[in-house]
């Protein structure tokens, strides 16, 4: 559907406060301009929803997916510009109509996040960008202890090509590897490193680990001169939370335990929790439980992390676990990131004078399904 002027109606809304049942929601010039409880009177073209559910589009902030789209397998390659412009078509499939592709800048732990690997594909997202179907942002991800890569990242900070730059820390030791048996196990069976080559990562990494607050510093600094969200990634105590806060870092990522988590939102922070964890129920590194979290009140924001249909299912799931009221999920996948990437005022809610980024959803059967998606009110994806 090409016209950017209709309403849905029959429709349960979700607003940030709440649903509006039976509600109507009209679209003009690809901006919404009236939600109401009711019927909306005129002539415009209409989609009857038959009671599904509208949704605002989601909002990921934190998405490795392309990185599998182009190296699937280890050393196997599939040009960058196909990748993405097929995994355009999938997130849109998934209800994503904002998407920051996270980039790690990590010289040697997988081949596409080599530091030339890494600079060239935010190169080509940037180039084409206009092309896709939905907003797409890069999400730059800082191995803190990859000295090299701060230049790279630089050169493209100035160039204002990343719109969101984390710090991340995979030293064995702390963080999301608290023992080198845990790190040894997650890119033996996740990215099928031998012995030799993950003990070669686990060495450079201790050997610049001087390095880590100055390029932690360096970075922050043109980060807050250029106005760009900073976040922080598997952070794992309250001193570095307070740390963190220091350097203006407003995000914490996948934090690994309830004490963690519950200093960060204290401290003013948005925590953002892994989608995939909620689905599952159940961390894949045994760290902190995102169901528990959110039940403490801990986590305001999802991420799909490396699988972009979670971020639905964990909604619904959170929903059904009556974990939250199914707004207040919604809520995590749209407002509360769109508050935290500062791009709130024209997107990430179903509410007058926003871009027209909504989702029809069939709740209804087994499992909720995607039936439309919209993007400032053009029609990117329909099972219907």
């Amino acid at each position: 559907m090409k016209n950017k002027n209709f309403i849905i109606e029959n429709a349960s809304i979700s607003t940030p406060a709440g649903i509006v049942e039976k509600g109507s929601c009209k679209v003009e010039n690809g901006i919404i301009s009236r939600i109401i409880k009711g019927r909306i009177e005129s002539n415009m073209h209409r989609i009857n929803a038959k009671g599904a559910y509208l949704l605002p589009g989601f909002i990921d902030l934190h998405s490795d997916a392309l990185e599998k789209e182009i190296e699937p397998r280890p050393n196997t390659y599939f040009p960058i510009n196909i990748a993405l412009l097929e995994l355009d078509k999938k997130l849109a499939s998934c209800g994503v109509t904002t998407i920051f592709h996270a980039i790690s800048f990590a010289e040697g732990e997988i081949g596409v996040r080599s530091n030339k690997m890494a600079a060239n594909v935010i190169n080509e997202i940037n180039r084409l960008k206009a092309l896709m179907c939905i907003n797409v942002r890069v999400h730059a991800r800082f191995e803190i202890t990859d000295h090299k890569a701060v230049a790279y990242l630089e050169d493209s900070l100035k160039a204002k090509k990343i719109n969101l730059l984390s710090f991340m820390d995979h030293t064995p030791g702390q963080g999301q590897f608290k023992k080198k048996a845990s790190f040894k196990a997650y890119f033996g069976n996740v990215y099928k490193k031998n012995e030799a080559e993950i003990i070669k990562i686990i060495d450079k990494k201790i050997a610049n680990e001087d390095k880590k607050k100055s390029n932690m510093d360096y970075l922050a600094n043109l980060c807050r001169s250029l106005k760009i969200t900073m976040a922080s990634h598997d952070d794992d105590t309250t001193d570095k939370i307070d740390r963190l806060k220091i350097m203006g870092i407003t995000i914490s990522e996948f934090p690994v335990n309830q004490k963690t988590a519950k200093a960060a939102l204290d401290k003013g922070f948005h925590v953002c929790l892994g989608a995939p964890n909620v689905l599952r129920g159940i961390s894949q590194t045994q760290n902190l439980n995102a169901r528990k979290a959110i039940m403490a009140g801990y986590g305001d924001i999802l991420a799909s992390d490396y699988a972009p249909m979670t971020l639905l299912h964990a909604v619904f799931t959170i929903f059904k676990l009556n974990i939250l009221p199914l707004h207040e999920a919604v809520n995590m996948v749209s407002i509360n990131p769109a508050r935290a990437a500062g791009i709130i005022n024209h997107t990430g809610s179903l509410d007058k004078g926003k871009e027209a980024d909504i989702l029809l959803v069939d709740a209804l059967g087994e499992i909720p399904r995607i039936l439309k998606t919209f993007v400032s009110g053009k029609e990117v994806f329909s099972t219907c």
